[in-house]
């Protein structure tokens, strides 16, 4: 793949990608991926990986499912041994490949989409509950004789 610089796109589902569905409040969408193979000017094995996918996550904000849209572009260097890690360029990342030289494109697509999920995923669209932020300034009463300032307390001993 790699001497024919071949290329492959398609169409995954993500109901098929059973650990990244682990990690997920639903499986529904598709995965757009296109992989190319080839040599950098260094003479190391890379496959280019881009996917795109909207991932059904739950936000730990508000614990309701929302989707993200996932976009992954990366360039991973085809090691055999890990000692080779060393050699790649900067900005690449190691794929430790088997010594028959096979390679399983879908667990290369799921990989870097569970890299590119959010350690806590939070819909940017959410918003704390009330309980939580409290009454906002306009729905506080100022007649309590009570300053917003915190400092004000100190103030007063201050003075005396």
């Amino acid at each position: 793949m790699v001497s024919a610089r071949r290329s492959f796109q398609g169409v995954l589902p993500v109901a098929a990608l059973s650990r990244l569905g682990e990690a997920l409040a639903g499986t529904e969408g598709t995965a757009q991926y296109e992989l190319d193979f080839g040599r950098d000017e260094f003479g190391t094995a890379y496959l280019d990986v881009r996917v795109q996918a909207p991932l059904t996550l739950t936000c730990q904000r508000t614990l309701e499912p929302f989707v993200l849209p996932v976009t992954v572009d990366s360039r991973l260097g085809l090691i055999r041994l890990e000692r080779e890690e060393a050699a790649l360029p900067p900005g690449v990342e190691p794929l430790l490949i088997a010594d028959d030289g096979k390679l399983n494109l879908s667990d290369v697509i799921e990989d870097e989409l569970l890299l590119a999920l959010p350690l806590v995923p939070v819909n940017p669209d959410s918003a704390l509950p009330e309980e939580v932020v409290g009454p906002g300034p306009e729905e506080s009463s100022s007649g309590e004789g009570r300053s917003d300032n915190p400092f004000a307390v100190l103030r007063e001993l201050k003075k005396r």
